[in-house]
């Protein structure tokens, strides 16, 4: 009898911002994008369970919060709690390929410095580089092909952090333009080599993890390198934005008065306070031209879809592992603060026939949760370990929040703990209207979000939200009973002691 589950497709990008598919976000473009949204639910409270991209991608394999797994920092740096996944832990991928799926990987990975997705049930058809972790050439082959060898172009429109934004010896490397065709970016390349796995499938002659081949259902994991910094985009979409007419966001008034210390000792550790708005401006210019080039190539994923019959039988998912600030609080990349521009992000599923198009889900959800939804769309069991749940009843539900499940939750918990910058404990909790962060070495945030949805004024001591400081802490201590967080033994002892 023929597998009839559905197939899925699943593109994550990195450090995409929310805002950028939001309706009322920037005008950037993203016909792909929208047309997921159009076509499936677009989830508006979707967040992060950790602003960094090893301890993020290990929640979304694992379907556990960054504690529960222990890669709590980033697996490349010298300075990694944990290299690589602990054996024994259940993941997504594991489970579907042991169901029958036939799975593949292309691009980014970033979970283990020495593991690859090959060792999670994957086939990995490429297209990784040495920063992150170093399993293949592929991509370095690709454009020694096309005679582009990767380092031998001279980019243009360099920006760099530091004193002097031009100087490349001051700081890091923000964004640029570069000569190359868009055929001969990662992107592109990354595109192709998912419309090859899709032309594959299609034609009965996938791999399967195991690697073996045949006409099983198939998850397709696009993992794209972008919009991360450094922005660099070729032409056209390097001037597709033009930076005269990017207006600063509210959240560039920060002044960091009354917030943690580690927000302005960030703003000077990652040489942002060399930039100003004009730079911020090039720099988001460029950022938009990245999104919208990584959109274009999400399109002809999708017409390849189509093409090959296959469009309504696969559930298409776009999530992000986490946001970026983008000159958003006068800050770069990510770090411990954790305002929406790095903790909310875009997630948006189409799957024909169980999902109604142009539906938006209200509920508020984890990156992670997408573990237990892809386990339960392959009618596979969840594992108990798993701290996410399944979206697939609010999919059904056309994101009704009346239709939602009676226990879902109302706030979504995240934590921070540390990267090159030194290990800084956070954790979060996150209703529609406020956010509360618990800051362990410093004073603590409290924002409303319909007051001030920039996050500019901390109201942790104000008199007038003595209710809600007591509410939310209860909220935080709950979520952390719930998933076993080891701090759970000093931090609630702690929040009652300030009080």
């Amino acid at each position: 009898m023929a597998d009839s589950r559905p197939n899925v497709l699943f593109v994550l990008t990195d450090q995409e911002r929310y805002d950028c598919t939001a309706p009322d976000g920037p005008p950037v473009e993203t016909e792909a994008l929208d047309r997921l949204s159009s076509e499936g639910m677009r989830f508006s409270r979707a967040c992060t369970p950790i602003s960094i991209c090893t301890s993020a991608r290990a929640s979304l394999m694992t379907g556990l919060f960054p504690h529960g797994h222990g890669m709590l920092n980033n697996s490349h740096e010298a300075d990694a709690i944990r290299p690589n996944l602990p054996a024994g832990l259940p993941t997504f991928s594991e489970a579907l390929a042991e169901s029958g799926y036939d799975c593949s990987y292309t691009g980014k990975w970033h979970v283990g410095r020495d593991q690859t997705p090959e060792d999670f049930g994957f086939a990995y058809l490429g297209g990784s580089d040495t920063h992150h972790d170093d399993i293949d050439e592929a991509f370095r082959e690709y454009r020694a092909e096309r005679g582009v060898p990767l380092g031998e172009v001279d980019l243009e429109e360099e920006l760099y952090t530091g004193d002097d934004p031009r100087d490349p010896s001051e700081g890091t490397f923000v964004a640029a333009t570069t000569p190359v065709d868009v055929e001969e970016t990662r992107a592109y390349f990354l595109a192709e080599r998912t419309i090859d796995a899709i032309e594959d499938h299609a034609d009965g002659r996938g791999e399967n993890g195991d690697g073996s081949e045949g006409d099983d259902p198939f998850f397709h994991r696009a993992d794209f390198y972008g919009p991360h910094h450094p922005y660099v985009v070729p032409e056209p979409y390097a001037s597709m934005y033009d930076p005269a007419e990017i207006d600063p966001p509210a959240s560039y008034a920060e002044t960091y008065d009354g917030k943690p210390q580690v927000h302005e000792n960030f703003h000077h550790y990652r040489g942002a306070d060399g930039l100003e708005w004009d730079h911020w401006a090039e720099a988001t210019a460029k950022y938009w031209g990245f999104v919208s080039l990584i959109d274009d190539q999400l399109e002809r994923i999708l017409e390849a879809l189509e093409e090959h019959g296959l469009a309504d039988e696969t559930a298409v998912v776009h999530a992000s592992d986490h946001g970026d600030f983008v000159g958003n609080h006068r800050q770069f990349n990510k770090g411990p603060l954790m305002y929406d521009d790095t903790y909310r992000i875009p997630l948006q599923v189409r799957w024909p026939g169980v999902v109604e198009p142009g539906s938006t889900c209200e509920a508020p959800v984890h990156l992670h949760d997408l573990a237990a939804t892809f386990l339960e769309i392959g009618g596979v069991d969840v594992p108990d370990s798993f701290d996410s749940r399944s979206l697939v009843p609010l999919l059904e539900a056309s994101g009704d929040p009346d239709a939602a499940p009676d226990d879902w939750p109302d706030s979504t918990f995240a934590q921070y703990h540390g990267d090159e910058f030194g290990l800084y404990t956070q954790r979060m909790v996150r209703t529609e209207r406020y956010k509360y962060v618990y800051n362990g070495p410093d004073i603590d945030e409290l924002y409303d979000l319909e007051a001030d949805p920039a996050e500019l004024q901390n109201l942790i001591d104000h008199p007038g939200y003595a209710d809600v400081r007591e509410e939310m802490r209860d909220r935080l201590v709950d979520w952390m009973q719930e998933t076993d967080d080891p701090n759970q033994g000093w931090v609630p002892d702690v929040l009652e002691d300030v009080s």
